[in-house]
């Protein structure tokens, strides 16, 4: 048998080795090989998923990079590209792209763990390592986002409800109305039923608009003028019978900028936010982070028991709904430099120059 010696292979490997492998969807090898079928014009990695070809028609790559220079064509489905060569990370992506495409069906433990040779334990504790979530709550995540898009594109509640995957209206409203802060109904409608008020008002960052349901407080965003940001409100609620209120909200917005001073720091505004379970867990902590400090990344990862979900913490501030008062401007790189900040670096600065005075003072 001939062995394959092409650049980055394993001494001794032989193209019977690299079949038996592919044959056994070894997923442990992937970012080691691909293989290409000549009859499709595809090549793969070796744990894909894909019924298997002759074996007759099939050529082995040590990079994707010689199989697209012998004409063949990344496969869609594995995605041989997106190996990183972190083996938790890529069994990880792995599991969020299944889960994706089977939002509809039931996603229990047990059968992700049979899809990708996995014992349940350690399938669990691999994926909340490199995600900070469970699966269970990925999902869930997956499922609220998806009835969001539906909801805000105007669909209505029922079929929003089937296409993001629930599977009744009682397990609908159970598990969406707390993270909507609403029901499902009164968000698809923007929710139509639901009043939402805002107040555009003068801060030391610009312009900066404060809106809020009933329940409290939904959205705290800066920008260049009342019509930037009034345009905002309404793509992330874009059915919401809104209305200015400046008399109204004027104690949230003094509240506001009262907590970017220094003056009135235990001021806590109630808040209605929607939100994963990931991100819930990462706001609640930055809430705790002192006024006039700053934490890592890293450091609100390992807080939050998470250590490696640096970047799932990086997302969580990004998408931060509500400015200053989930202060997310408080996290910045390890070296102690700023960092991206959703409305813009300069205003991230400032904030932090501004409660660094306020400290010392």
């Amino acid at each position: 048998m001939r062995t394959v010696t092409s650049a980055g292979e394993r001494p001794g490997q032989t193209e019977e080795t690299l079949w038996n492998t592919v044959m056994a969807r070894d997923s442990s090898h992937d970012g080691e090989f691909v293989f290409a079928v000549s009859t499709t014009g595809v090549y793969c990695r070796p744990s894909c998923p894909a019924k298997r070809p002759r074996r007759t028609n099939v050529k082995f790559f040590s990079r994707p990079e010689q199989a697209e220079k012998a004409g063949f064509r990344a496969c869609l489905r594995c995605r041989p590209r997106s190996i990183s060569g972190n083996p938790q990370l890529d069994l990880a992506k792995e599991i969020c792209r299944f889960i994706e495409r089977h939002l509809d069906e039931p996603l229990t433990l047990g059968r992700l763990a049979k899809v990708f040779r996995q014992s349940q334990f350690h399938l669990q504790r691999r994926f909340k390592a490199a995600l900070g979530v469970t699966p269970r709550e990925y999902a869930e995540s997956c499922r609220l986002q998806m009835l969001k898009r539906n909801l805000q594109a105007g669909d209505n509640v029922t079929r929003a409800m089937y296409d993001a995957g629930y599977g009744s209206s009682s397990r609908l409203y159970e598990k969406t109305a707390s993270q909507l802060g609403m029901t499902p109904d009164k968000y698809r409608r923007g929710a139509i039923a639901a009043s939402i008020r805002y107040a555009c008002a003068d801060s030391p960052l610009g312009r900066m608009l404060i809106a809020a349901t009933d329940r409290g407080v939904c959205a705290i965003q800066f920008g260049r003028s009342d019509g930037e940001l009034i345009e905002g409100l309404k793509r992330e609620f874009p059915f919401a019978a809104r209305r200015s209120d400046d008399v109204g909200l004027q104690g949230c917005v003094e509240a506001i900028l009262s907590k970017m001073n220094g003056t009135s720091l235990d001021v806590a505004l109630p808040l209605d936010i929607r939100a994963t379970a990931f991100q819930r867990r990462v706001w609640t902590y930055l809430q705790s982070i002192p006024f006039g400090s700053t934490k890592s990344y890293q450091d609100v990862a390992k807080a939050i028991g998470n250590p490696s979900a640096t970047r799932a913490v990086a997302r969580a501030c990004a998408t931060n709904p509500v400015a200053v008062a989930i202060p997310c401007h408080r996290v910045v790189r390890q070296d102690g430099k700023e960092s991206g900040y959703r409305w813009g670096l300069e205003r991230k600065k400032k904030l932090l120059q501004m409660e660094h005075i306020a400290a010392r003072a």
